[in-house]
Order: structure tokens, then sequence, then C-alpha cells
């Protein structure tokens, strides 16, 4: 096998990091894993890790960056498989449940607290929240008669919608058997317009 080049080395280094990281940041929490135990796991010195990222915010915002576009993914595939409010209802409730057991919403919610002072971070916090609420009112955009659509506030629905998520994944956190039975009833009772 030939001999990886420098920056195939360090392409390959930091793929590896962000691998480790990523594990322990769900696993443990933001707060809980610092960046000596991402190097061990990924099997690295610090000086390897720090070599790659300026610190363990720039680590964490691009895990977190990789775990949303993930997230984002699978729930637009949820959705573009589902044929009924009922099914679109389900799916998004199926698709909550996974990203709340995942360890996201703990590790996502420590993050932003601790470099709530970081302008830089909260700035892509606030860009991710952005871009979570088009992607949301270009949902019920698709779904919606275009007589409704020109009447509705959809960019405040849309927010109001990953408000309701973050607060419920909040809840979670606190209350591990909070149920989404009443958001997935809420979610029907909405839909029902589109039959």
């Amino acid at each position: 096998m030939p001999r990886l080049t420098r920056a195939e080395t360090q392409t390959r280094n930091r793929e590896q990091v962000l691998k480790a990281a990523r594990e322990l940041f769900l696993r443990d929490g933001y707060r809980a894993t610092s960046l000596a135990a991402v190097a061990d796991a990924a099997g690295f010195s610090t000086g390897v890790v720090y070599s790659n990222f300026s610190g363990k915010p720039e680590l964490a915002l691009l895990v977190v960056q990789g775990i949303q576009a993930e997230h984002t993914e699978s729930l637009r595939a949820t959705l573009d498989h589902a044929r009924t409010p009922q099914e679109l209802a389900r799916g998004l409730r199926d698709w909550a449940e996974q990203a709340f057991a995942s360890g996201w919403p703990r590790f996502e919610l420590e993050f932003a607290l601790d470099t709530r002072s970081d302008p830089r971070i909260v700035e892509a916090f606030v860009e991710r929240q952005r871009y979570g609420a088009g992607l949301v009112a270009e949902i019920i955009r698709e779904r919606l008669p275009a007589d409704l659509v020109a009447v509705l506030p959809l960019d405040a629905i849309a927010d109001a919608v990953i408000d309701l998520l973050i607060g419920f994944a909040i809840r979670r956190l606190i209350d591990p058997d909070a149920s989404l039975d009443r958001v997935e009833s809420l979610l029907r009772a909405t839909l029902a317009f589109q039959d």
C-alpha cells in the first residue's frame, strides 16, 4: 500500500478525531468530554487534535453541523415517504424519538450554554435555526393548498415548530419518560386539512 501524503494523513487524522469526538459528545455530553479524552479515543495525542482544530468549541461546532445535516436528511426522507397526515405525524414522531434518544439534545444544549458568549458560535446556531425554520416552512408550503399558503404566516409557524421541538427536547432531558403523544396529536389535528 502506498504511503499517505501529508495532506492525506492530516485529512485521515481529522476525520478520526471528528468521529471520536462525535461518539464522546453524544455519549457523555459537551461538558464531560475533554479534548484529551477525544485524542485518546481517536488514538492520538492532544497535539494532533490542536493541529487540526482551534479548540473544543470548533470541534463541537463541526460535530453539531454534521449531526444536523444527518438529521435533516433523515427528516426529509421521512417526510417524502409520508402520504397521509397520519403518516406524516407518525413519521415526525418517530424521527423525533430517534433524534432525542441519540444524545444530540444534551450535547447541543450544553454546547450552546457554554459558548453563548462567543459571537461566532452564536451566529452559527442562529444560522442553523434559520435553516431549520426555512426547511419547516418549505415542507408546510409543499403540502398546503395555495390559498392557505397565501394567508398563513408560514415563517411564524415554522419558528413555532422549531421552538416546540427544542422545548420538548429539553423537557425530555429532564423527564426521559415525557411522551410525544400530545405532540403527535397536535400534528395530526394541524395536518388534517390536507385531506
